[in-house]
């Protein structure tokens, strides 16, 4: 290269460099000098906001000092403005740092400082957080102070609120619970004691202040035990609050010992983006655990659902996702998937206050009593087929190993959305009219109902198992009955499963 050429590009470089100084592309962006200067401004409200609480908290302890040596909270008030105002100090350093970076004005130096800005706008919010915290504090002692009388007109209310509850009404509740349901007896003890134990707590406070509330209401300050009126007013307050919600809570619980509940799924749809699920809520009431009469109830509603649990339960149609037998809390429901109704069925042999087994010509089914016909028929969608030993065994196998049962037609499942069974009870369903049976992957392979109009062709019956690659075949039953016609052999895959037992 001539060194003509050499000049006439030392020339363009001088002119580059002098374009981009001029331009300003190697200075600090504008809006990171308009945030410093943003910060400047705050700091200097918060740092005004900071004195000024403190100001107003000497102030009060100067003025009320016998008040504030009675309370505990006072004794950290030091502490907690001395730390505002360190925290106010590291603010302001990291102003200054910010301050020497606008100054040499580096385009490179744009992270550190958003990194700066960052640190001092939250070590200003906690320096006025903790200011503002222990101004409002010993501002309320104030206020209470100045309203002695009804301070005590406050303790008064919170004590017959207290007394008001129930607790011998609450006990006889408990009492009754723990006859019908004695494996709950220790539970219900405990929080029948809890109840007690706040209530305790409250009536010593109201004796144990007398005096302070005596003086109080006189507006006598000379007289007055600051520490004993408000630690008082404080426990009574809390109780007022917390006895009502402890009882009412306690109720609820023996409550839900007395109802078995089920969440079936009927029906669902899932279109635009948005997935729906039928749930039939059955639920009987027991008057006590020996009683043979239940009450029963239902209710259906669509309710929307993610789009994960839509899929994980789209197997499910007809069956109880959710069950709750008498005796237990709503909290202890199952929550594995299983055929509805044949949780209330009892073990071959044994009656319960649902039904019996009926032996006749070497089979053994199971047969409701007619005052739980309603309850059968909710479950089964009215269409209720007579359950013999065999299948209850091997819905047992099933049930005790946590995993969902789908039974077996010999040509494919018979329960759940690709069972024969559940297609025919719920033909009518929109997600039957919306074609879901004929393409649902769950969809029975052709069999024993093969020739029905509610059958699917192909699909796969194998009950679903998750969290686990392979497991064995159900165990061989331990009872010697087998109908006398010849069964298919059930499933090996495995059921369905949740985990453990909530």
């Amino acid at each position: 290269m001539s060194k003509s050429s050499l000049r006439i590009l030392a020339v363009l470089l001088s002119a580059a460099i002098v374009i981009v100084l001029f331009a300003g592309l190697d200075n600090l962006p504008g809006e990171v000098r308009k945030q410093i200067a943003a910060e400047r401004t705050a700091y200097a409200a918060a740092q005004q906001q900071v004195d000024r609480a403190k100001s107003e908290v000497n102030r009060d302890r100067g003025q009320e000092p016998a008040l504030f040596a009675a309370i505990p909270s006072a004794s950290g008030y030091t502490d907690r403005l001395s730390r505002s105002q360190s925290s106010l100090a590291s603010a302001q350093r990291d102003l200054d740092d910010l301050a020497a970076l606008e100054k040499r004005n580096r385009r490179t130096d744009r992270q550190q400082a958003e990194n700066l800005l960052r640190h001092e706008r939250q070590s200003r919010e906690s320096a006025v957080a903790d200011a503002e915290a222990v101004r409002k504090d010993a501002a309320q002692w104030i206020e209470r102070k100045q309203h002695l009388p009804q301070e005590v007109q406050d303790m008064e209310r919170d004590y017959k609120a207290v007394q008001a509850v129930d607790l011998n009404g609450l006990a006889g509740v408990v009492q009754k619970a723990q006859t019908d349901w004695p494996e709950k007896k220790a539970d219900l003890d405990s929080r029948l004691t809890g109840v007690r134990a706040t209530v305790q707590r409250a009536d010593d406070a109201w004796k144990s202040s007398a005096d302070a509330r005596r003086a109080a209401a006189a507006n006598d300050a000379t007289k007055l035990d600051y520490a004993a009126l408000f630690g008082a007013a404080d426990t009574l307050k809390t109780a007022a609050a917390d006895v009502p919600k402890q009882s009412d809570a306690l109720k609820s619980l023996t409550a839900q010992l007395y109802d078995s509940w089920d969440k079936l799924l009927v029906d669902m749809q899932s279109r635009s983006g948005k997935y729906e699920q039928r749930i039939r809520t059955v639920r009987t009431h027991l008057p006590d655990a020996s009683s043979k009469n239940g009450t029963t109830t239902s209710d259906e509603n669509w309710v929307e659902v993610s789009r994960a649990q839509y899929q994980s339960q789209e197997r499910e149609l007809g069956m109880a996702i959710e069950h709750k037998p008498a005796g237990k809390y709503d909290i202890e429901a199952e929550r594995v998937a299983q055929p509805a109704g044949f949780a209330y069925m009892a073990p071959p042999g044994q009656t319960n206050r649902y039904g019996y087994w009926d032996n006749s010509g070497g089979h053994s089914f199971w047969v409701w009593y007619g005052q739980y016909a309603l309850m059968r028929d909710l479950l089964f969608n009215r269409d209720y087929r007579p359950l013999d030993r065999y299948e209850y065994e091997n819905y047992r196998r099933y049930e005790d190993r946590r995993q969902t049962y789908y039974g077996d037609t010999g040509g494919g499942a018979k329960y759940g959305t690709g069972g024969a069974t559940t297609q025919e009870r719920y033909s009518g369903s929109t997600f039957a009219k919306s074609g879901g049976f004929k393409d649902s992957k769950y969809a029975s392979k052709p069999g024993s109902y093969g020739s029905s109009k509610y059958a699917t062709p192909g699909g796969d019956r194998t009950p679903k198992s998750f969290g686990q690659h392979q497991a064995s075949p159900p165990p061989p039953s331990t009872h010697s009955y087998r109908p006398p016609a010849p069964r298919p052999s059930m499933p090996r895959s495995p059921g369905r499963s949740f985990g453990r037992r909530r």
